[in-house]
């Protein structure tokens, strides 16, 4: 998530140049969109608000690369915090306009500074369907986190959670396996502190949940409801064996 969190994160933000921003995305490379299970991919993109050597834990702390999902319920292509490849631009807007091939799109995000690239996709493709943002198609349902400033995306086809901040993939040992609720300095903006936002995310539990496709961080593919029992207990200072479902 941007630094943008706090006011003076985003003053910053704003006085950095064009050159400096194209500057940063040359450092990695955007990822190719893989298909995780047909009809849902994920793919990443370099962040044009990253800035790199943030202290740990602090807000401007996440990887360069940011993730996207697309997924396919019946006729509708939807994007979840879509942002398109800078390095990759023109090949992957070929690729997306073969991918949707006529459909409605619908475009979602799951918290307000994940805009990204919506209103450009939503232009791009207005003649394909009249409200882009924020329509929900069959097959897609909303988990508001009430009083953390985020909606997740619930998959129930594929078993599939989209959340955006408040829920981190990690790198290194673990990557793919473990989830970990955002730190307390992501949370200036609102009113809840780590333990009430693990707190809020518990009801998910209830899902069948086998994939969290998060935005920063790897990905979880297989495994994903005791990731996310894991990550609930860790930040409440519980046993995760108290979560477990049954």
């Amino acid at each position: 998530m941007p630094s943008a969190r706090s006011s003076s994160g985003a003053a910053t933000h704003a006085r950095r140049s064009a050159g400096e921003r194209a500057s940063s995305l040359g450092r990695i490379a955007s990822s190719l969109p893989t298909e995780i299970v047909p009809g849902l991919l994920r793919w990443t993109a370099p962040h044009p608000e990253w800035e790199g050597q943030a202290p740990p834990g602090s807000p401007g702390d996440w990887p360069q690369l940011v993730g996207c999902v697309l997924y396919e319920p019946a006729d509708t292509v939807v994007l979840i915090d879509p942002l398109i490849p800078a390095d990759e631009r023109a090949p992957f807007l070929r690729w997306l306009d073969e991918r949707v091939a006529g459909r409605a799109v619908s475009i979602l995000t799951t918290l307000r500074l994940h805009a990204r690239d919506r209103a450009e996709l939503a232009e791009r493709y207005r003649a394909n369907t009249s409200r882009a943002w924020n329509f929900l198609p069959k097959g897609v349902e909303e988990r508001p986190l009430r009083g953390a400033g985020e909606v997740f995306f619930w998959l129930p086809a594929v078993g599939a959670l989209v959340p955006g901040d408040r829920l981190l993939g990690v790198e290194g040992e673990g990557a793919g396996e473990d989830l970990r609720v955002c730190p307390e300095s992501w949370l200036e903006c609102v009113r809840a502190d780590r333990a009430e936002v693990a707190a809020l995310m518990r009801p998910l539990l209830e899902l069948p949940i086998e994939r969290v496709l998060v935005s920063h961080g790897a990905p979880v593919l297989h495994g994903g409801h005791g990731a996310l029992a894991r990550a609930i207990a860790e930040a409440r200072d519980e046993p995760a064996a108290r979560l477990a479902p049954g």
